[in-house]
């Protein structure tokens, strides 16, 4: 089933606001918080669908699903509560946005059962917030071409709910070195260095929670760790209302699946915990190093980024920033038609200087 969160003065589709930090109509100014919503509503509320229609999900409503085999990727096609016309979704979209109308609709069913995240970051970073952080961003390239910060390609930002697991481990890391001290002395003439050996030992355990992975397969692992860290202070039980108005996906990873690359990170740090514990030695040399890791919780949730995907010259560019923080990551395009200009500027300062030197040169003589 789609569903939309109606507002209850206008009946227009009500979206959540990252600034407010509740559910917002555009059309009459209406707002109140995603609790608010529920407890009067129902978490539901703005679902159209027939519950005597014919078939699984009501095959004879607006919100008809069917599932069709299209390049061995599994698609399905929805209904958009609002205007009706055709949603197609891959199998792990979770929250879309309507191209005819413009309103969002949520997938529910995507988010059901142990496919419901336990906890949701909301955005706090605006739409307007991003596209002015990306202009900023897009400053720092005197080459980069004009049709990169143009009106169509702002339109392009989207604000998009990363699945994430969430891992807390217990870690112990037990180091075997050998160590030096040195001093040096003089009598004389003559300079003696005394070193002295050391066996050292450190059996550190470390605590780590929250140890976030995306398990998204189109989000670059690089790119969403270098958006961390997120502040989960401010994370919020899941309800669907905080999806309205933004794109969303279910796992494409089960946790079990990025538990490789979790207790890898949970590992590096608490290697460099113990070796941090190692000082006022000249030298240390590692000998021995042992770690244990043992999973203590596992948590499923959704954080915000705003994604901006761009092709020129037949290359991708990516732009991505946290949705709560407003740390930034990407690559500029680099426009040919500048770099030219520029090099016929510099050229022909160039030129003129050497000129300049040759007058004066000839002057002199």
């Amino acid at each position: 089933m789609v569903v939309t969160y109606k507002c209850p003065q206008c009946g227009a589709v009500m979206e959540f606001d990252g600034q407010s930090g509740k559910l917002h109509c555009d059309s009459c100014g209406a707002a109140m918080s995603v609790e608010e919503y529920k407890r009067e509503y129902g978490e539901t509320a703005g679902d159209d669908t027939d519950p005597e229609a014919d078939g699984p999900l009501g095959e004879d409503s607006y919100v008809r699903a069917r599932e069709e085999e299209v390049e061995t990727v599994r698609m399905q096609v929805y209904h958009c509560p609002s205007c009706g016309a055709e949603l197609v979704t891959d199998e792990h979209t979770a929250a879309v946005i309507c191209s005819f109308c413009g309103n969002p609709g949520l997938i529910a069913d995507r988010m059901d059962g142990m496919r419901r995240p336990k906890a949701v970051l909301p955005f706090k970073i605006t739409r307007e917030q991003a596209v002015e952080r990306f202009l900023k961003w897009t400053k720092h390239g005197l080459l980069t071409p004009r049709e990169f910060t143009s009106q169509n390609t702002l339109e392009k930002i989207t604000g998009m709910y990363v699945p994430y697991w969430l891992y807390d481990y217990q870690v112990n890391v037990a180091l075997r070195a050998r160590a030096t001290r040195s001093h040096t002395t003089r009598r004389g003439d003559t300079e003696y260095t005394y070193t002295d050996h050391y066996h050292v030992f450190r059996s550190v355990d470390s605590e780590f929670e929250r140890v976030p992975v995306d398990a998204s397969e189109r989000m670059e692992d690089k790119v969403m760790e270098s958006l961390e860290p997120y502040d989960y202070q401010e994370m919020k039980p899941f309800e669907m209302a905080y999806l309205s108005g933004y794109l969303a996906e279910k796992y494409n990873y089960t946790s079990d699946e990025l538990q490789g690359r979790a207790k890898n990170r949970a590992r590096e740090a608490a290697i460099g915990v113990a070796r941090g514990t190692i000082s006022g030695y000249h030298t240390v040399n590692v000998t021995d190093q042992r770690v244990q890791i043992r999973e203590k919780h596992v948590d499923y949730v959704m954080l915000p980024v705003w994604v901006l995907n761009y092709r020129y010259q037949g290359q991708n560019y990516a732009f991505t920033l946290n949705g709560q923080t407003g740390r930034l990551n990407g690559r500029l395009p680099v426009s040919m038609g500048k770099v030219a200009k520029w090099f016929g500027i510099i050229s022909g300062v160039s030129f003129m200087g050497l000129m300049a030197v040759s007058v004066i040169g000839g002057l002199l003589i």
